[in-house]
């Protein structure tokens, strides 16, 4: 399998190729930069490999929640790919994909990812790791403020996500003793996404890029980023 996967949704830029389960990234720390770059990270990548776009199988994204402005970047750029190459989309959660990277970095099985959502808010989701190597999600994702995080079950929890960073206290008090510890330093990339959209794949599941949708999870947008 051969996917291109992308991720603007937050401070990082990144691009990572996955070819027959091997990935390579590219990410870089420039938040207002997100749209001059990451099309150079893209073709860097299959440069490197000697891949055209024709030779991938899809193209992944992360699809939010973030930046509102980042995830679209995202989005117009995954479809931009993926029409002019024939190739279907993956849209992929950037809560789920930072529950990926914290795994693939402490071992953790059981993740509360969080990124901070402005106004006093979180997204939030619950993930545990399943049979295929990938984070599965445990409930729905959401949008809140942090002291009404939905409380997970059972012991053996780890915090991942700027969200931890920033309303650590609250979320600590919230969570309770089931909480191990907290990586708030943990960010989505993009060889985190690719390897959940793989496993996407595997099962069927791709989207025509005409289809290819942001998730916001808030329907008040005050875009200041």
């Amino acid at each position: 399998m051969k996917l291109l996967g992308l991720d603007t949704s937050g401070d990082a830029c990144s691009a990572a190729l996955l070819v027959d389960g091997a990935v390579s990234q590219r990410l870089e720390r420039e938040p207002r930069r997100h749209g001059e770059l990451i099309l150079g990270m893209l073709q860097g990548l299959l440069d490197e490999a000697g891949l055209t776009l024709q030779g991938l199988d899809a193209v992944a994204f992360g699809r939010g929640p973030g930046s509102f402005t980042g995830v679209r970047i995202a989005v117009a750029v995954a479809q931009g790919i993926a029409f002019g190459a024939g190739l279907p989309t993956v849209p992929v959660s950037t809560l789920g994909a930072l529950a990926q990277g914290a795994w693939r970095r402490s071992g953790h099985r059981r993740i509360l990812a969080a990124l901070d959502a402005r106004m006093g808010e979180v997204y939030w989701g619950r993930y545990e790791l399943g049979p295929e190597g990938v984070m599965v999600a445990t409930g729905d994702e959401s949008v809140c403020p942090p002291e009404q995080v939905p409380p997970p079950h059972g012991g053996g929890w780890w915090g991942a996500g700027p969200g931890w960073s920033v309303h650590e206290p609250v979320l600590r008090e919230r969570i309770g003793a089931v909480l191990e510890g907290v990586a708030p330093e943990t960010i989505c990339e993009a060889q985190d996404i690719v390897r959940l959209a793989a496993a996407s794949v595997s099962r069927g599941e791709s989207t025509p890029p005409e289809l290819a949708q942001p998730v916001y999870l808030r329907d008040r947008v005050t875009d200041r980023r």
